[in-house]
């Protein structure tokens, strides 16, 4: 499957090629579908929304007339997570879904799921299928900055994909040292995108108020300008962009540390 047409099929889907701009909140979950919060800055990034809020009772409760059992809950569950990131395959669905095989593969076939290709273990809805094969990838470049816990990523826990085969090999900052970016199972920082494919990461240092990042080879006034506008939306409208709730500048100092490590290579290679 050729996979520059898969990443900006999922990058269009969950909006990041800007047409999900201007939306009210609750058509960008409908259709990027999971914001993880774990107290981080993902799902304002997400909806471009303001990190101020304030809890209240969901009245009527959504749930009183919930009816659905568990089984008919994990087919559902599996309609909106293909409607979301579909082609995916059932193995990201089991993962996501965190059931055991048998389940997942009963979740699903109710759903009469297509093959996005011949041959393919990824899977889709018909009408979504159709939509896919006469998908034309953007031409130029559309550059969006998200974080970590984006559901591009989080969704399905496979960073390789969303990379160019000639970048597994660039180097990142992981747990606790430099790594092959190809050996990644999460994103270790806030990511670049461009049409769905990964070319850099990025932290928020609070104390200089700017952004740092690094690409991969890549560096032209678009992301320049990308970048700067996300500096100020955080800078004015977030005050932050941790990671997740305990996350802090001093507990970031490391992956700031390996971004510009990245300068450092990028610039010496």
């Amino acid at each position: 499957m050729d996979n520059t047409k898969l990443r900006a099929w999922w990058a269009h889907r969950q909006g990041l090629d800007g047409s999900l701009a201007g939306a009210s909140p609750g058509s960008v979950l409908e259709r990027s579908g999971w914001a993880r919060l774990v107290g981080g800055a993902g799902p304002y990034l997400t909806l471009l929304d303001r990190q101020r809020y304030h809890y209240a009772l969901w009245r009527p409760n959504p749930l009183s007339q919930f009816k659905l059992s568990g089984e008919d809950a994990f087919v559902e569950l599996a309609r909106r997570f293909f409607r979301w990131i579909g082609p995916a395959t059932l193995a990201e669905f089991q993962w996501f879904s965190g059931i055991g095989v048998k389940a997942s593969r009963a979740a699903v076939d109710p759903l009469k799921l297509e093959p996005a290709e011949k041959g393919s273990d990824r899977f889709m809805f018909e009408d979504d299928r159709d939509r896919f094969e006469t998908f034309n990838p953007p031409a130029r470049p559309h550059y969006a900055l998200v974080s970590s816990l984006d559901a591009i990523a989080a969704l399905r826990r496979d960073v390789k994909t969303l990379l160019d085969q000639k970048d597994w090999i660039s180097k990142v900052f992981g747990e606790k040292t430099m790594m092959d970016a190809g050996g990644l199972s999460d994103l270790p920082s806030h990511a670049i995108l461009d049409r769905g494919r990964l070319i850099g990461l990025w932290e928020y240092d609070p104390e200089k108020q700017s952004i740092v990042w690094a690409s991969f080879g890549i560096k032209d006034k678009a992301l320049n300008a990308a970048v700067a506008q996300t500096e100020t939306y955080i800078r004015e409208e977030l005050g932050d962009a941790r990671s997740f709730s305990l996350d802090s500048p001093k507990s970031r100092a490391p992956r700031i540390e390996g971004i510009q490590a990245i300068q450092s290579f990028t610039r010496s290679a």
